[in-house]
């Protein structure tokens, strides 16, 4: 009985524990979910499964790692936002899976997504055909963005926090050499104090960024 009473306690304890390491996280939607996110959800789950099945042990025990995983996470965040290789090697970049009505199949290889996970993601976004698509993007964390082509195409940022997004610049048939002339003309010389920058409606719109206090 006395057992009992324990696993209770712990059971209720430990769900306002992980609640509020969750809501310390940020919100984020489950489809939403980084590669880092997914791990340390994952290892708070097993932490807090152990806590419950074992009654002898200390509940310290059990949380002590809770926070030192909440601290991992909340320390990997920091690094990621301030650092977009890391960002990328951690979370990875979205991968272009059609392009004006032609699959990538060798992307496709190299995400190792096949053409019924394609067809049927294509299909909860009511669209029928890969015909109708413009750009279909995987993104990281696994769900596609669909253009089809009576829609605007989409937005692709040229720069991100200082670097030049290569990839992006070749979807559009752009070159670097271009957005420097472009930039020259609004008189900016140095990339790395582009915060964002897209080419929207024939216009290039640059946000530098803001000047650490």
């Amino acid at each position: 009985m006395n057992d009992l009473l324990i696993i209770a306690f712990r059971t209720v304890f430990l769900y306002f524990v992980i609640l509020i390491i969750f809501r310390l996280m940020g919100k984020r939607e489950v489809g939403e979910l980084s590669m880092i996110d997914l791990v340390i959800f994952v290892l708070i789950a097993e932490v807090a499964a152990f806590a419950i099945d074992d009654p002898q042990r200390k509940l310290f025990e059990s949380v002590l790692p809770m926070i030192m995983l909440l601290v991992i996470q909340v320390v990997l965040s920091f690094i990621t936002l301030k650092n977009k290789k890391i960002r990328d090697l951690i979370d990875g970049d979205p991968v272009t899976i059609i392009r004006d009505g032609v699959i990538m199949e060798s992307e496709m290889r190299k995400q190792r997504y096949n053409l019924n996970d394609l067809f049927q993601q294509l299909r909860e976004q009511q669209v029928g055909s890969v015909q109708q698509v413009a750009y279909a993007f995987l993104e990281p964390s696994g769900n596609l963005s669909v253009f089809v082509k009576a829609e605007e195409p989409p937005v692709l940022p040229y720069i991100i926090d200082g670097e030049v997004q290569n990839h992006n610049l070749e979807l559009t048939q752009r070159t670097e050499a271009w957005l420097r002339e472009k930039l020259l003309e609004q008189g900016i010389t140095d990339i790395t104090e582009i915060f964002y920058c897209c080419f929207e409606e024939n216009e290039l719109h640059v946000q530098k960024k803001e000047a650490a206090s």
